[in-house]
């Protein structure tokens, strides 16, 4: 016999029943969107043109909406969305909502999130997150999911409420973090908990996502296209996806010296794998031979974590698979990071 019993507590109401709501394109006035920018059909991370000339995942992975946030400031009760998809992708390991779904914050507080039901097939999405009705002006922030590819996003507040530009960031510059699926935020249970969402949120600080889940291979044209960024900082850790030493040791300092040719004092961390694994220590010896060798030469302006002090005592029980962190390792990646970034980027 078929047991319907369920807690009614984890239906997901996706039904916007507000008489008075009232749309507006992100793409307009006075929304800033951070991370992605509208290009033909749908939001990128990487132009078209040059994702195409990386490898054909990335020319794919481009669209996804990893590190991608709409801020703006509201006195409105509430905040709806209504999202048409293009390509999405649902995973085994990662939860629906950070694949697809959006959450939200008020300043620094989590505010809630915009979630696909358990069926979600594409298409679209609409949902709305009620805020307190004080009156008072928030700054809001909504995180993009961290795979799916967004044709359109709409903003719904109450007819009449206030809209205005969010503050720039203290640090407005973005922060480039470039490697695997952990940079891509696999498996955060919602796009607000990847590491550099949480990190993002500490310093006050812009960010851009250029994680690509099984597909960071430190090529010489995303090294060169990272080099050409107006940025603040450069954060990489592409371990996971060099799937051998040697390969490692090939395009490891390569990438270093492609970016540092071009930004002689842009502030450079590098850091390895987060959890452990047989070749852990080899691996952090030869980005440790990158560092070391920058260093000899004059460098003043280049940091390195060793990622697998990240998690302690606690080692893959911070994961969800023995690879991919969990809210919880997150939370340690952001908590290792953060003060070496503060650091970097109060030169």
């Amino acid at each position: 016999m078929e047991n319907k019993t369920f807690d009614t507590n984890m239906v997901v109401e996706n039904k916007i029943k507000k008489s008075d709501v009232r749309w507006f394109s992100v793409d307009d006035e006075p929304f800033k969107i951070y991370g992605v920018w509208r290009e033909g059909e749908s939001y990128h991370r990487v132009p078209q043109p040059v994702a195409d000339t990386i490898s054909p995942g990335i020319k794919v992975m481009c669209t996804g909406t990893a590190g991608g946030r709409i801020r703006f400031v509201t006195d409105s009760p509430y905040v709806a969305i209504q999202v048409e998809y293009g390509r999405y992708e649902l995973s085994q390991i990662i939860t629906n909502l950070a694949m697809v779904g959006f959450d939200m914050y008020d300043g620094t507080r989590y505010a809630g999130a915009f979630r696909p039901d358990k069926n979600f097939a594409g298409g679209s999405l609409e949902s709305v997150i009620d805020l307190p009705t004080d009156g008072a002006e928030r700054l809001i922030t909504i995180n993009m999911p961290l795979y799916s590819e967004i044709k359109s996003l709409y903003i719904g507040v109450a007819d009449g409420s206030k809209l205005a530009h969010a503050p720039d960031y203290k640090y407005e510059k973005p922060v480039v973090f470039y490697g695997s699926s952990i940079t891509n935020g696999a498996a955060a249970s919602r796009p607000g908990a990847a590491y550099e969402a949480r990190i993002s949120r500490e310093l006050d600080m812009n960010y851009h996502c250029l994680g690509f889940g099984g597909l960071a291979k430190a090529e010489v044209e995303i090294a060169e296209y990272i080099s050409t960024l107006d940025m603040s900082a450069f954060v990489y850790d592409y371990d996971h996806n060099a799937k051998t030493l040697e390969y490692l040791e090939e395009t490891h300092e390569r990438m270093f010296k492609t970016v540092r040719e071009k930004n002689p004092d842009l502030p450079i961390l590098m850091i390895s794998r987060p959890n452990t694994c047989d070749t852990a220590d080899a691996r952090f010896e030869i980005i440790k031979r990158t560092y070391d060798n920058a260093r000899a030469a004059g460098d003043e302006n280049v940091y390195i974590l060793r990622g697998t002090d990240f998690f302690g005592e606690y080692g893959n029980d911070c994961t969800v698979d023995g690879t991919h962190p969990s809210d919880l390792g997150f939370f340690f990646m952001a908590k290792g990071i953060a003060p070496v970034l503060r650091r970097m980027l109060e030169g």
